[in-house]
């Protein structure tokens, strides 16, 4: 990543959730993300994985010049509806931050283990967000220090321990 005319920067862009045809702060239209991942395509961008990005920092690959790296938040329904389906027609992988007590059967507002299996074996690797949700930098009401270290930790240990043991990995 370092040449003679400087460094390389690999951004990061990051979603939650998708719509036909509603924006909010948080959501972007099944349109724009189209557009946004043609843009990506015809201006010569590498869409990287998480474990390529981190393979790079730590000065293990080389990466190609314009990489960048794709995230989807929470584990929405339309991530599998509407972005996924994007993400194959490109070729994009993406890596995809799950909160598991958000993870339903049978919901229409969100994924199930089923369809992230389906998504894992597509391009898509999912990670923890946390169990929760929780805020992870702060403590909450009375807790002690002690209690916020142990509830952090079982928070990101339970997450990761059941999306390893739901998609197999």
């Amino acid at each position: 990543g370092l040449t003679l005319k400087g460094y390389q920067t690999v951004p990061v862009i990051s979603y939650h959730r998708f719509s036909k045809d509603k924006t909010d702060p948080t959501t972007v239209t099944e349109k724009a993300f189209e557009e946004q991942m043609r843009f990506l395509k015809e201006h010569g961008y590498h869409v990287i994985t998480m474990d390529e990005l981190f393979d790079f920092l730590d000065f293990k690959k080389q990466i190609p010049k314009k990489s960048v790296v794709i995230t989807i938040d929470d584990g929405w329904r339309s991530t599998y509806d509407i972005a996924f389906p994007i993400l194959r027609k490109y070729g994009y992988p993406a890596t995809l931050f799950v909160y598991t007590d958000f993870i339903f059967q049978s919901s229409k507002t969100t994924l199930d283990w089923d369809l992230l299996r389906e998504m894992a074996r597509n391009g898509i690797s999912v990670q923890c967000h946390t169990k929760t949700h929780r805020y992870l930098d702060r403590r909450v009401g009375r807790e002690s220090f002690k209690e916020y270290f142990e509830a952090v930790k079982k928070d990101l240990v339970e997450s990761t321990r059941l999306i390893k043991q739901r998609l197999n990995s």
